[in-house]
């Protein structure tokens, strides 16, 4: 992550659960507001595709599969840090271009770091990822040891009974134990929001995660039955902006799962950029966790250039 020269990072700060207990949601309004960002018309022509360059610099590109071997992640390495054909590049007057990070299982970070040789953030997802459900102290450990093999960035998941129970306290000192163990790594807390049942829920733990110096709020681990949505998105970005107004520190944001279209990456931009504004557009402050969604962003900027779709099969898959 390689944040402006004046970002503050998020430091923990006490937990207020007046404030988390009152906080309520309107799921009604909410969902009318997602409707309307998801029916109005999407930026065109050359505005369309800065914007799809620009989801390409958010992009997280990730892979986590039981099957992934060295090469693979070889593979997915080298197209994040060219995700663009030489052709392409040239046409759309682009000097270099990479995605924000990869995003691996702890097993990966190695090969992943050889190849990479600092060019890029590596991203681990762990503490028990997508359950979350071992030990505080075997959680703890991961995260040291991922942190020690090279990665710079660590997406946990929070545990989710905190949360269904209402245990806010609970929930603060994993974040804070957590954070403390990431050290100078930035930590994205994954909330798993399908899990989560209501939006009020995703909402207090949005503010208890940030309370407890979380570096970024993420939707989903990508394995839960739904992952990221734009009501979900809204009730996590607009945590983000009153937070920032209260304490002075700017959260990032990152919707993961499901996010596999050029057109659901515009949509997820442009909840951004209304909500929060240009500044949460850059990759210190926007992540978009995805695997397949490059080869449709790729896809779509080619048919800029060209004027014609080319097949899927023809575009390298990370």
């Amino acid at each position: 992550m390689s944040p402006n020269l004046d970002f503050k990072r998020n430091t923990a700060i006490d937990l207020d659960l007046g404030w988390i207990n009152h906080l309520k949601v309107n799921r009604n309004a909410a969902d009318r507001r997602a409707a309307s960002l998801a029916n109005r018309r999407t930026v065109k022509k050359e505005y369309q595709a800065a914007w799809l360059i620009r989801a390409i610099e958010c992009i997280d590109l990730t892979t986590l599969s039981g099957d992934d071997t060295p090469g693979r992640v070889e593979r997915l390495c080298r197209k994040a840090m060219r995700p663009l054909r030489a052709d392409l590049m040239q046409a759309l007057g682009l000097e270099s271009l990479t995605t924000g990070a990869v995003c691996v299982y702890h097993e990966m970070i190695r090969p992943a770091a050889e190849v990479l040789q600092g060019r890029l953030p590596i991203a681990a997802v762990s503490t028990a990822f997508p359950a979350g459900l071992s030990s505080l102290e075997t959680k703890i450990r991961e995260i040291e040891l991922s942190v020690a093999a090279g990665a710079t960035e660590i997406d946990i998941v929070i545990t989710r009974q905190h949360v269904l129970t209402g245990n806010w306290q609970a929930l603060y000192d994993e974040m804070v134990a957590y954070r403390q163990a990431c050290g100078d790594a930035h930590v994205k807390a994954i909330l798993a929001t399908g899990d989560l049942v209501t939006l009020e829920n995703v909402a207090k733990a949005s503010w208890v995660c940030m309370m407890a110096g979380a570096d970024f709020i993420k939707t989903s681990t990508g394995k839960e039955g739904v992952n990221a949505t734009i009501p979900v998105s809204l009730v996590m970005v607009r945590a983000i902006r009153e937070y920032y107004e209260r304490t002075g520190y700017k959260v990032g944001y990152k919707p993961a799962g499901g996010v596999s279209s050029a057109k659901a990456a515009l949509q997820y931009l442009t909840v951004m950029k209304e909500e929060l504004g240009n500044e949460w557009l850059q990759p210190h402050l926007f992540r978009i966790g995805a695997s397949s969604l490059l080869t449709d962003i790729e896809r779509q900027l080619e048919h800029y250039v060209t004027g014609s779709y080319s097949a899927a099969f023809r575009h390298a898959q990370p």
